[in-house]
């Protein structure tokens, strides 16, 4: 039985979504503060962490990034909670390494499917990683084990979902990829800002391979379709 800590200030909201959770059988912990909350990340080491973002004191993201930056709970995914529904705080979650966002308010149901479709995908290794070998295409190689981007020698870190993504680009090289399919495939359910969410980790990954792509484009999007990997770079007119 997985295991869900929820850190939320709204008593009424936190209750919530403990009650609906231990009806769908996980067990819940809950916390009413940022402080408090990573506390009990660290001693509880729970399967998924319900993030609010707004919280007095210690806001969501700082938190987030707290225990991205524990070797202890780095790898427990997240579901950030905000009534900020711009995309730029997106952007800022994601960059930190949040696995997914809902933004309030929000239907149980939406919420019981997004903790089911991600301790799906985390539960399940990549397949990239479990083989634990260095994939190369063209000049572009990924390197499971660290969650890097190699391109002619030059290396840049990047999110296990954007990593999920370019792998997963990789896989199809040459052919388009739809926003729907990356969003079935790596977080493993559809949803209605789906083109949104994709570009936002799209705009992040091309933001750290221009750092070590000499000038050249290696990923190109398909208008009112979708985006295609390719490995071997175009010049970025």
């Amino acid at each position: 039985m997985a295991k869900i800590l929820v850190v939320d200030d709204d008593i009424a909201i936190n209750e919530l979504i403990k009650v609906n959770l231990e009806l769908a059988y996980y067990t819940v912990i809950n916390a009413y503060d940022g402080n408090k909350g990573y506390a009990l990340a660290k001693q509880e080491l729970p399967d998924l962490i319900v993030l609010d973002v707004m919280m007095p004191e210690v806001d969501g993201y700082t938190v987030a990034k707290r225990i991205r930056e524990n070797p202890a709970t780095k790898d427990i995914p997240i579901i950030m909670l905000t009534a900020l529904n711009m995309i730029q705080n997106k952007a800022q979650g994601f960059d930190i390494g949040v696995d997914d966002y809902l933004v309030k308010p929000f239907e149980m149901e939406e919420l019981l499917m997004r903790v089911k479709a991600l301790l799906k995908r985390t539960n399940n290794i990549p397949k990239s990683v479990a083989v634990k070998e260095v994939l190369t295409q063209g000049d572009i190689t990924l390197i499971p084990e660290t969650y890097s981007i190699e391109i002619n020698g030059k290396t840049a870190k990047v999110t296990p979902i954007e990593f999920d993504i370019v792998n997963l680009l990789m896989q199809n090289y040459g052919n388009m990829v739809s926003s729907a399919k990356i969003l079935s495939d790596v977080w493993g359910y559809e949803a209605d800002d789906a083109v949104e969410t994709i570009r936002v980790h799209m705009r992040h990954i091309r933001t750290k391979l221009d750092k070590i792509s000499d000038g050249k484009k290696y990923i190109e999007t398909i208008y009112g379709g979708g985006y295609r990997l390719m490995p071997n770079g175009a010049e970025n007119n």
